[in-house]
């Protein structure tokens, strides 16, 4: 009788162990910073006189507001990178001193004004999550101040 409940004691010792690891829920908090839509990472040209140098692989998140329908600005991603593809083939955010990433500030200014106009007052702001070039070697110096 000792044994049998001395084995189930334990058993239950074991299975507690893990509830405990996982600690408390997430709070609203957190699921209001995960409130985003990252958008697939797109090649974006880099120009120079008219000839193209490189491409950037580049990876970008939206950050929504808290009282955003996240699912429904999901399901209009490819809308988002078809207008970060096109701003980037009708005005190349190439940067005069590097051909090796892309123009950051330009790209988030281009980008917010272009998820406002397709996600509404819900997108608040953008972050480049990544910048890998195609070609790190062969492309042409930029010129010196």
């Amino acid at each position: 009788m000792r044994r049998r409940l001395l084995i189930t004691a334990l058993a239950m010792l074991l299975a507690a162990g893990p509830a405990q690891a996982a600690g408390a829920p997430k709070k609203a908090e957190d699921k209001a910073a995960s409130a985003h839509v990252d958008i697939a990472p797109v090649a974006l040209p880099v120009v120079v006189k008219g000839q193209i140098v490189n491409y950037i692989f580049v990876g970008v998140r939206l950050n929504l507001s808290p009282m955003a329908n996240v699912q429904k600005l999901r399901e209009q991603e490819p809308f988002f990178r078809d207008a970060l593809v096109r701003a980037a083939h009708r005005q190349p955010f190439t940067k005069a001193d590097d051909y090796l990433v892309i123009d950051e500030a330009r790209l988030k200014a281009v980008m917010l004004k272009e998820g406002v106009r397709i996600g509404g007052k819900d997108v608040q702001s953008v972050a480049v999550l990544s910048q890998t070039p195609k070609r790190r070697t062969g492309v042409p110096k930029p010129p010196t101040s």
